[in-house]
């Protein structure tokens, strides 16, 4: 099995997930990727919880955006370990980090030092908010991303308070478009012979993602929110909770009410403008009727009718569902601290080469000499630099 990636080096200096979930997945598909953390204390998800033990620095958070990374410790901000750094960059191919703006220049590794050590080097950094402009320097996360973008502003009904999107949506976001930024940047080299400098943030990531109610905005200055629809909803059965989406059907409340057993309301609200006018009654009419059943009888019922429809479930409960175990969305180890852990595998699924795991998420620094050694770096560096 030839993986894609197979040759391709990475000089990993990320930490949490934005950084570490897009190197992840370059590691999956067979580029080497060298994990640089710092002495002692290393990527701050070893720290998860507060746990500084040996076993608390390979917890099950950091070991699921780490798999099949190699991590060596380096002093970054003496003189043999900035050497280090430079030597590996010679015979790489790309570096990536998610620091704050111009920290990899203060550290000495910005993009023009390092293009003149190897012109062909991709260096891709991940941000909070871009490396220019009023918030260049803010410090970037997950939830502030969220607040500032427009995604936590919407709810799906006034009456609902705002709250934080309790997973990292921001940041798995942005790590993909890292990834595909330094495919991209890889291919154009194919081309060019030269390297170039990738950058993506939070902001910009979840931007991107609200196109269509950017460009209902711009052009109407009319809010689109899909999860405010008329006739789409959460709603409460005997024993769980069912969602109903009531859209791409030619008469979905009709529809909709041949399932739940109401009487077709379609004729008195015969287009969005009049369903919208009356979401509190025909929601209120599907909230009635739906908590007299469960949540079973009226998938069935809705399914029926060609409606979408789908249970609200637990993740434990996704995680259980023999959909996930086909799809291959596992990876299952052996971990020498941990035990058996069973960690999610990648969504991209390629039939040639199907992701395995070459390297245990990596304890701190486990593979500082092997670099050494395997790169003919100098003797002092060996001394000085971890």
């Amino acid at each position: 099995m030839v993986h894609p990636l197979e040759g391709i080096r990475v000089i990993d200096f990320t930490q949490v997930m934005l950084g570490p979930c897009a190197t992840q997945m370059l590691a999956d598909f067979g580029a080497d990727v060298i994990k640089v953390e710092r002495p002692g204390a290393g990527d701050l998800s070893r720290n998860f919880m507060g746990d500084m033990s040996e076993t608390g620095q390979n917890n099950a958070v950091f070991c699921s955006l780490n798999r099949n990374k190699r991590s060596v410790e380096i002093d970054t901000k003496s003189k043999a370990g900035r050497e280090m750094i430079y030597d590996l960059v010679r015979v790489s191919d790309v570096v990536v980090d998610n620091f704050r703006a111009g920290v990899m220049d203060r550290l000495g590794f910005g993009y023009e030092t390092l293009k003149g050590i190897n012109p062909r080097i991709i260096c891709a950094s991940g941000t909070g908010f871009g490396e220019k402009g009023p918030y260049a320097h803010k410090g970037g996360q997950d939830v502030l991303a969220q607040a500032m973008t427009g995604v936590m502003e919407k709810t799906s009904d006034p009456s609902i308070p705002r709250s934080i999107y309790p997973t990292t949506l921001c940041d798995y976001t942005a790590g993909m478009h890292l990834v595909q930024g330094v495919l991209a940047a890889l291919l154009a080299r194919e081309k060019t012979g030269h390297g170039q400098k990738v950058t993506v943030s939070l902001y910009d990531s979840i931007i991107a993602m609200q196109m269509q109610e950017a460009a209902q905005w711009s052009k109407h200055r009319e809010i689109l929110n899909w999860a405010a629809m008329p006739l789409t909803g959460l709603f409460d059965a005997t024993d769980g909770a069912l969602v109903i989406v009531g859209a791409f059907k030619q008469n979905p409340l009709r529809d909709i009410c041949a399932a739940l057993g109401l009487d077709d309301m379609s004729p008195d609200y015969p287009d969005l403008a009049s369903q919208r006018a009356n979401k509190p009654f025909l929601q209120e009419a599907f909230r009635k009727r739906i908590a007299t059943n469960t949540v079973d009888h009226w998938l069935t019922r809705l399914e029926e009718q060609d409606l979408l429809c789908a249970p609200v479930r637990s993740l434990g409960t996704a995680l259980a569902d023999p959909q996930t175990e086909i799809n291959g969305m596992f990876v299952d180890i052996d971990h020498p601290l941990l035990g058996s852990l069973r960690l999610l595998g990648s969504p991209v699924h390629l039939s040639d080469a199907p992701v395995t795991v070459r390297h245990l998420p990596p304890r701190l620094g486990e593979h500082t000499r092997e670099v050494i050694e395997e790169f003919g770096l100098a003797p002092e560096l060996r001394r000085t630099a971890v």
